[in-house]
């Protein structure tokens, strides 16, 4: 029976991977809208404030990037050299990611082509002579570089943001992308937001299982730290060490953080999945990989160090079992529990995995990354002749182990290449000032070496290199859920969670925003965008127009408290002036409702009932009215709405002191009292009925 849940398990999650891979869309369960475009004005005025809007902003982003490209493949401003000078951007980038001469050569004569040489003959060249110049010096002597178009693609850049920027941001275009950044600043990643599969793995402090992301389809990993376990082993300082860490990387060669959160008993992280099983795995399946097999997966590994590296991180724990496969057969560095920066103060602490630690790490004394290149040198042994140099056969006793690091001289079998030798002798060096990648360049002593004088670091970097072992489709490339086995839970029956536990997890959610773009592009971003299209014309177009007279300060829609008794939460559409608030059913209807600034009194954050933040306009006490009750649908708008009608309210009475305070100064001229009676009565919501003699009447504006 436990074989037959195995097995279902099995298909269960092989099929979520494969739908996963095509059209993972169609997996999504959860569906994702956006919000209305009456967004546009709120959404604004946030990133406004976090200096988040500019066109390097927008043109650097997936999601703006690809609403931008839309716009300009639809007409854009109406140049129709635009539409080209973007393809002309897209083959220069295409261009960039080429691994070799010999593949970018027949690419820039046929980009030189397409989009250089016609403008020259036509005389017709809208970017700089000179640039197309050299570009032609160039591929005349057989000289292509990755930066041989990059003044073009600056040229472009440039052009876009002069010419066709200010119309996108006019246009309906940029309101599509300020809601998709609405839904984005709104975003809160939940573990009602995944649907757990089979466990993949089981560590000291909680498990991993595969889930797919309900709204998208993607297929993720997610790693579950149990609270009480880790109360249990002191390990509070470890579980949001590793949350930091995974925060600061983002490369192909690092198991990367794309999402975290918590529940009341578990700390998640949902990682990049890696189906593909680890090192040790697979070299449990052919006992030793060759020098060649060997050079591509150290390869690899020494891009990921590389990267913790040049971010004062310490890695301390690497090993076969730490480097994972995904489904193409290119490996990254996973389990960043040990990591630890050392820009401040450098580590001491014996952590890691005994046969892999560095002498220094084993005699606590101070380290930094020379800890791992070490570890490096035990690792490559260890998948070249299957065994650690200093772990003997069936040898389990860690002093043991440790004593052999401090003293033992490696051999090297003589089936080894003699730069393979060098290498490793080198790597394995127990002094860490003598030790390669420890005497100041740090990787690029590593990638220098003659072992790798034969690999293409360029084409490593950007994960283009043929992987030595694909592994098998259609199978999880894992242990069986029944083998990984489950905790026991009586082994943490008598902890309790404490308010004090909670606070050490109080920042610890996060979402990467760049991250979720890719997820989102990459599967539901042409649907969410025709099914917003589609509700949008379904709604009734009104010719009825609401003149602004410019000097609107903040509108969308809002939730009013009214109907019977004050029972209902009204969707309204509201608008802010200097000197009132206006509201209506809908945008384009004129508006039926409007208190002045002379009629509040405050604006108060309160709750209501069940609403924590909720806004309460206080009137004055001879309106016959109530107070006024509004609440919006995130924190976001909550925030904006609230400060911009503190503000105006603010300056509202600052402007009626000072005018009356001019109005009854005895050097006031009647002009200028005649013009601040004016004023006031408008900051007041007051329109002139007449004005003679100096002196004016009002009505009520409606």
């Amino acid at each position: 029976m436990a074989d037959l849940e195995a097995v279902l398990a099995d298909v269960s999650y092989l099929m979520a991977m494969e739908k996963s891979r095509n059209e993972p869309y169609k997996r999504s369960t959860k569906k994702v809208q956006l919000p209305d475009p009456s967004c546009r004005d709120v959404t604004y005025k946030y990133l406004q404030e976090k200096i988040q809007i500019s066109f390097e902003h927008l043109f650097n982003e997936r999601i703006g990037y690809s609403i931008f490209k839309q716009y300009i493949m639809n007409g854009g401003s109406g140049d129709p050299g635009s539409e080209k000078a973007l393809l002309f951007l897209e083959k220069i980038k295409d261009y960039q990611d080429m691994d070799s001469n010999a593949l970018r050569k027949p690419a820039a004569k046929a980009i030189f082509d397409e989009f250089i040489m016609p403008d020259l003959l036509a005389r017709d060249h809208p970017y700089d002579i000179e640039d197309a110049e050299e570009v032609r010096a160039s591929l005349a002597n057989d000289e292509t570089s990755h930066a041989l178009f990059d003044k073009y693609g600056n040229s472009i850049k440039e052009m876009m943001l002069e010419h066709e920027y200010p119309s996108f941001v006019d246009s309906n275009y940029y309101t599509r992308y300020l809601q998709w950044k609405s839904l984005e600043i709104n975003t809160r990643v939940k573990i009602e937001d995944f649907s757990l599969h089979r466990i993949i793995g089981r560590g000291g402090f909680g498990e991993v299982y595969g889930c797919r992301k309900v709204d998208t389809g993607r297929m993720y990993a997610m790693k579950c730290l149990y609270k009480k376990r880790i109360k249990m082993k002191q390990g509070e300082r470890m579980a949001v060490n590793e949350r930091d860490i995974l925060a600061r990387v983002d490369t192909p060669f690092i198991v990367c953080l794309n999402y975290a959160f918590q529940t009341g008993d578990r700390l998640c992280f949902i990682l990049d999945l890696m189906n593909g099983g680890d090192l040790h795995y697979h070299l449990t399946q052919r006992n030793s990989f060759t020098e060649a097999e060997t050079r591509f997966y150290a390869a690899e590994v020494i891009l990921g160090l590389e990267h913790m590296h040049n971010r004062s991180i310490v890695y301390r724990d690497l090993k076969p079992a730490n480097v994972l496969l995904d489904e193409a057969g290119h490996v990254r560095i996973s389990d960043l529990g040990l990591a630890t920066d050392f820009s401040v103060k450098k580590p001491t602490a014996t952590v890691g995995t005994h046969g892999y630690m560095a002498p220094e790490v084993i005699e606590k004394g101070s380290y930094d990354s020379s800890a791992d290149w070490f570890s490096l040198g035990c690792m490559l042994m260890k998948l070249l002749n299957g065994r650690c140099p200093f772990r003997p056969p069936k040898c389990k006793e860690k002093s043991t182990i440790d004593n052999l690091t401090l003293t033992m001289n490696v051999e090297f079998p003589d089936t080894f290449s003699p730069e393979l030798k060098d290498m490793l002798g080198k790597l394995l060096e127990r002094k860490p000032d003598r030790r390669l990648g420890c005497k100041g360049r740090g990787a690029e002593e590593v990638k220098s070496h003659p072992f790798f004088s034969c690999l293409d670091w360029n084409a490593a970097s950007r994960v283009k290199l043929s992987p030595p072992v694909i592994p098998p489709k259609g199978e999880v490339n894992a242990a069986d859920a029944f083998d990984i086995g489950n905790f026991n839970e009586d082994d943490t029956k008598g902890i309790k969670l404490t308010k004090e536990d909670d606070d050490q997890y109080k920042n610890f959610d996060i979402f990467l925003p760049d991250r979720w773009q890719k997820e989102i592009v990459e599967t539901i971003f042409e649907t969410v965008n025709l099914e917003a299209d589609r509700l949008e014309n379904k709604k009734p177009k009104r010719s009825a127009s609401v003149d602004l007279s410019g000097d609107c300060i903040l509108q969308g829609y809002l939730l009013k408290l009214g109907g019977p008794f004050l029972s209902q939460w009204q969707k309204k559409y509201f608008h802010l002036f200097p000197n009132r608030l206006e509201w209506r059913a809908e945008p384009s209807t004129l508006a039926n409702n409007l208190i002045t600034m002379d009629d509040l009194v405050s604006v108060r954050e309160c709750s209501y009932k069940t609403y924590d933040k909720c806004i309460c306009l206080e009137l004055c006490r001879n309106k016959k009215s109530s107070d006024i009750y509004l609440r919006t649908e995130n924190e976001i708008e909550f925030d904006q709405w609230f400060k911009h009608l503190s503000a105006t309210l603010e300056q509202a009475v600052q402007m009626l002191k000072r005018g009356g305070k001019m109005l009854r100064s005895v050097n006031s001229s009647e002009e200028t009292r005649a013009s601040l009676r004016h004023g006031l009565g408008m900051m007041a919501g007051l329109s002139p009925l007449s004005e003679g003699n100096g002196r004016a009447t009002f009505r009520k504006n409606s």
